[in-house]
């Protein structure tokens, strides 16, 4: 499997910048969204669905008479039965970040995805945080590890580890970072307006003792226990916030910052600059994948990623990931995906640019491309150390021809035209 050799798992940021969700391209302001992307791929199946009523055309359904969210309805044919081989009950597996409560901080705002927003999303939660130029993430810690992409502007991380080792460095649009569970950590923005994604490796994150705020522990200590602590006098502590801020208004400073007892570099870095990082397309074309794991980015051992860019009708081929569930975020474009749980349960929905998806452990999934003219870009992390997934393909292929010919009762030349080398995109 060649395509996995780390030194093709990388994404050009450029493609990403080019890619944005903040970025409106001249060709996405000729049409509505609708009659953009999903129009072609209705029509591919029977066309009866892009009015945004629940009828096949040939007698099963009809028109919805009661109330009903027509601009919804039109984003997600896949919702009003537009996909025949969907059966059984499948339980919601998507949402969207425009359905979350923005929280406004001076300096910023944050909204999330929690297991209470999304029940099938276990293994991890996730938000979205903006920051202006100066401001910061208040120093805290996580009882969970912490996975970061920026995806606009450019930001300085800082952390410490239980060794006293630290880090400071600069992060630009494409770059990730990975705070272990535990250790010390703060984000500022350098840009104007500055916005990146959070990955936590539990889905449960707003659970009391899963985040520690400075302030907020400063605020519950006594004065005398502090003073004596730190060695200063106890009135230093007066203008400590009673509340935590969460986001705090400030300034960039030009400092240097000491690393007496080392720095957190090489194998131990929490840094992955991914930015740096030309893009590699995949053996099937139509795209890249680039994966960032404790393979090339050994910190991470919690948290693994793949960056995945379709082109225009694509596919990412039938597959399953052996080892964790799937999360994503779709980062632009429009898809439609596809998760078969067995017993005959499959349930198809359709994405756009932030929303999030799980795909349930062990589960046999697509996702496809369904603009013709729209590059599609999503953001993929599991619970692992590791991404790993089995293609259907390859594994027909790399079965004798004849069982497989008996068990989908198709002729013998068929499976002995699959491809061996797994594919991952299907141009």
């Amino acid at each position: 499997m060649k395509f996995l050799n780390l030194s093709l798992l990388a994404l050009n940021a450029a493609s990403i910048v080019a890619a944005s969700p903040f970025v409106v391209r001249s060709d996405e302001q000729e049409a509505p969204r609708q009659a953009k992307h999903l129009r072609w791929a209705l029509e591919k199946r029977d066309g009866t669905f892009s009015d945004g009523q629940p009828s096949d055309g040939k007698g099963k359904g009809g028109p919805f008479s009661g109330g009903t969210n027509t601009e919804l309805d039109l984003q997600n044919p896949a919702n009003l039965g537009a996909e025949s081989t969907d059966n059984g009950l499948v339980v919601n597996l998507k949402w969207a970040f425009s359905d979350s409560k923005t929280r406004l901080l001076n300096g910023g705002w944050t909204r999330e995805q929690v297991v209470t927003d999304l029940p099938s999303s276990k293994d991890i939660a996730a938000a979205q945080q903006h920051l202006t130029k100066g401001s910061s993430r208040e120093l805290h810690w996580h009882r969970v590890a912490e996975w970061g992409y920026v995806y606009a502007g450019q930001v300085s991380v800082s952390a410490v580890d239980e060794d006293g080792k630290n880090q400071v460095e600069t992060l630009e649009v494409g770059d990730i970072w990975y705070f272990p569970k535990g250790s010390a950590h703060t984000v500022q923005g350098l840009a104007d307006q500055n916005e990146y994604l959070l990955v936590f490796d539990d889905g449960n994150f707003d659970a009391t003792g899963t985040t520690f705020m400075v302030t907020d522990w400063i605020a519950h200590t006594p004065k005398d226990i502090l003073a004596k602590n730190f060695g200063v006098n106890a009135s230093v502590f007066d203008n400590v916030p009673k509340t935590d801020p969460y986001i705090i208004n400030g300034t960039i400073a030009a400092e240097e910052t000491a690393s007496p007892y080392g720095k957190l570099e090489g194998n131990s870095s929490y840094v992955y600059h991914l930015s740096q990082h030309e893009p590699q397309e995949v053996p099937g074309g139509g795209g890249s994948i680039s994966i960032v794991d404790s393979r090339n980015f050994p910190i991470s051992k919690t948290l693994a990623a793949a960056v995945v860019t379709l082109k225009p009708g694509a596919l990412r081929e039938l597959h399953w990931h052996p080892n964790a569930e799937e999360w994503l975020y779709f980062v632009s474009g429009h898809a439609r995906a596809t998760a078969f749980l067995g017993g005959a349960n499959a349930r198809t929905f359709d994405f756009s640019a932030g929303d999030t998806a799980v795909f349930p452990d062990n589960a046999g999934h697509y996702v496809e491309n369904t603009s013709q003219n729209e590059t599609l870009v999503w953001i993929e992390l599991y619970k692992s150390d590791r991404v790993a997934d089995i293609s259907l393909t390859q594994w027909l292929a790399l079965t004798p021809d004849h069982i497989v010919a008996e068990t989908l009762k198709v002729d013998p030349s068929v499976v002995s035209q699959l491809k061996t080398e797994k594919q991952l995109i299907v141009a």
